[in-house]
């Protein structure tokens, strides 16, 4: 027999005949290559099981031929042969489904030969879950990680391996879960990630080295702010690695400081030199990643900026932030969990901002200066008016244009004046938009306009006229056969065309809350857009205008178009300037657009809600079954002044309330935002029918 390595189409060639049976057939070429850097013992090894394998079950063969390099890596040839034979014995007791399960355990089979009861990650989920979550000031995920054997974090999820049998007891390595998602959860709260460690590792000529090596200064220096805060944890994880050797005695007293930070692991990386030789290796340390860290802490903090810094703009006032000193340090209290902005402003804070602040207090010691400065002159400038558990309410300088009743279901009763609404003309957009949707949807236009135009065209006859064009035959027979019996003919024997009057008076409701920023958006304008080029076919009156707010106090209209107002210009280019904007209050919405319909002289009415999602807005409050409950009260009003009211929703969960809103056959959930402006062209035809 030759020495020789086969090649990938030599392993393909054989692969294809002893796989053949295998639906995964189609992946023969990346299997070959998979196998084709083993010697060639090696090589003949995975052949001849793989073929034995798939005499049984193909895909088991399959799996073999996947798993090869990875088995090898971590079994002698003997373990080789017990993995495959455990796996085929796993498929005759239990069926395919655990032997394949079987096979990919690797390291479970290595424990066990070695005499160690290894655990799965799921054995520990549960509780490990909770415990994390109790470590965390923020929300911090845990996944099984899918990428290797070692625990890692991006700073918003800690990855733990599926099985770890690093130790002797299954009860110690429940422990060593415990230990490795508590170092991974100390990285994101005491600031390893706070660099950009790439960049710091970018003149390493052995990176994974000098990574191994940052692991373990920063596992130190974690675990040394562990024990000053939670000691009983520091001393079940010292209990678990043993002593620190005798050669990092030097780093431990330098990375134990209560002012280290990881620019001292930093530092004592680079005293090891560009050779950084292979650092000592501990069961319960995992791996950094710290581009996959940067990235997603980065996006993490622009999140978190955003919200802190609208809930801070809108505190702003007499006595609020806008009036301190900017570069006024902030405080945190010895808790973990409460903290100080300018005196008690954080207790002004709704839940998920005051999160966020915490956030970004735990990861750059502070809120950051430039959100405690005014963005600018704006159009109001909210000062605190009434603070509730919920939340903060707000007023502005300039009063309301109107002040709406609200449904509180809990008292059974409206709160009077209760919301403070705000009607603006809509920005304009791109003058260039209207052009190009037109353009790149002509085909569909046309085909909503020759649709709209059917219904334009309608006559309706009237029969037993006493004139018209044309003789009611009916009624000819009806006088003949009076006449004959004796009884006085009617003189009514004519039939009238007359043209149909549709009398109808439509709003389109646009939500411009926060959530619909991006794709949905885009959808919405382009929808708007197409529909009102076919409308203009029709000559129905219709109106268009947009909603949003930030707590009772500013809720906003946008006026987008105004019933007897052209499709001009003017009119398309506020279209294109249709933006994401605050909160979804969508009760006080719909009640002042029920106003504009009501004062309309048409017969009919129509409003036709275009949204994502369900009633919310800042704080807690309005959230859930309060928004819901208001907003149904609201489109019932509306239903008493003679209007009728649809809903076309983006939400895939929107059959959870809508029908409780709406009623049944009153909404559409769509399942792709492509889909809405033929949807929306379909529903109005349908509706105004």
């Amino acid at each position: 027999m030759s020495n020789r390595k086969l090649f990938a189409d030599e392993l393909e060639t054989q692969l294809d005949e002893l796989l053949f049976a295998s639906p995964s057939h189609r992946s023969i070429s990346r299997l070959a290559e998979i196998i084709e850097p083993l010697p060639r013992l090696q090589q003949d090894q995975v052949l001849h099981w793989a073929g034995v394998a798939a005499q049984t079950y193909a895909e088991i063969g399959y799996l073999i031929c996947t798993l090869s390099p990875k088995a090898f890596a971590i079994l002698d040839d003997a373990g080789f042969e017990a993995w495959v034979l455990a796996g085929l014995d796993t498929y005759d007791k239990l069926g395919a489904r655990e032997a394949m399960e079987q096979l990919r355990d690797l390291e479970g089979l290595k424990a066990a030969r070695e005499g160690r009861s290894g655990v799965r990650f799921t054995e520990v989920d549960l509780r490990l879950s909770r415990f994390v979550q109790g470590l965390s000031g923020r929300p911090l995920g845990l996944r099984q990680s899918e990428t290797g054997e070692a625990g890692w974090t991006d700073t918003e999820t800690i990855f733990l391996p599926p099985r770890l049998a690093r130790l002797t007891a299954a009860e110690d390595n429940r422990r060593l879960y415990k230990a490795m998602a508590t170092l991974l959860w100390a990285q994101t709260r005491y600031g390893t990630f706070n660099v950009d460690l790439d960049a710091a590792l970018a003149g390493q000529v052995d990176r994974e080295a000098a990574l191994a090596w940052l692991t373990l200064f920063e596992a130190i220096r974690l675990e040394a702010c562990i024990e000053r805060e939670l000691p009983g944890l520091a001393r079940e994880i010292s209990n678990l690695r043993g002593p620190w050797p005798v050669e990092l005695e030097a780093a431990v007293a330098v990375l134990s400081r209560t002012d280290a930070s990881v620019m001292d692991s930093l530092r004592l990386l680079a005293e090891l030199g560009s050779a950084v030789p292979p650092a000592p290796t501990f069961s319960h340390l995992g791996i950094l990643d710290p581009a996959a860290a940067w990235h997603a802490r980065g996006e993490r903090i622009g999140r978190e900026k955003e919200i802190v810094r609208k809930a801070l703009n809108a505190l702003r006032g007499a006595g609020g932030i806008g009036q301190q000193d900017p570069d006024a340090p902030l405080t945190v209290d010895d808790g973990p969990q409460s903290m100080e902005i300018e005196g008690d402003m954080v207790a002004m804070l709704p839940p998920d901002a005051r999160a966020a602040a915490q956030s970004l207090i735990q990861d750059l010691g502070e809120i950051p200066p430039e959100l405690l400065t005014p963005a600018g002159e704006g159009s109001w400038t909210p000062v605190p008016d009434d603070v509730e558990v919920s939340g903060v309410e707000f007023k502005s300088t300039r009063d309301p244009d109107e002040r709406y009743d609200e449904w509180d279901y809990h008292r059974l009763a409206y709160r009077r004046n209760w919301c403070h609404l705000y009607e603006s003309a809509g920005e304009t957009g791109d003058a260039e938009y209207v052009g190009d949707v037109r353009t790149r949807h002509a085909p569909l236009i046309r085909q909503i306009r020759r649709r709209f135009e059917i219904l334009r065209g309608e006559d309706r006859i009237h029969k037993r006229q006493p004139e018209g064009e044309e003789i009611d035959v009916d009624a000819l027979v009806e006088a003949l056969a009076d006449r004959r019996g004796g009884a006085e003919p009617s003189a009514r024997l004519f039939c009238r065309r007359l043209r149909t009057d549709r009398s109808l008076a439509v709003m389109f409701m646009v939500d411009m809350s926060g959530s619909t920023k991006g794709w949905i958006n885009d959808a919405e304008r382009e929808a708007l857009i197409m529909l009102c080029e076919a409308l203009e076919t029709l000559g129905d009156d219709y109106a268009i205008y947009g909603f949003s707010g930030w707590t009772r106090t500013r809720c906003d209209i946008y006026r987008i178009k105004r019933f007897g107002e052209s499709y001009s210009d003017e009119v398309r280019a506020r279209i294109a300037g249709i933006e994401a904007k605050d909160y979804t209050r969508m009760g006080v919405a719909v009640r002042h657009l029920t106003e504009l319909l009501v004062a309309e002289p048409a017969r009919h009415k129509l409003l036709i809600t275009l949204s994502d999602g369900r009633p919310d807005d800042f704080g807690d409050e309005y959230r859930g079954t309060y928004g819901i409950e208001d907003t149904r009260r609201a489109l019932q009003e509306a239903r008493q002044k003679g209007i009728r009211s649809y809903c076309v929703t983006i939400d895939r969960h929107g059959a959870d309330y809508l029908s409780r809103l709406y009623g049944p056959a009153r909404y559409t959930v769509l399942d792709d935002v492509k889909k809405l402006p033929l949807r929306i062209a379909e529903i109005y035809r349908k509706l105004t029918t």
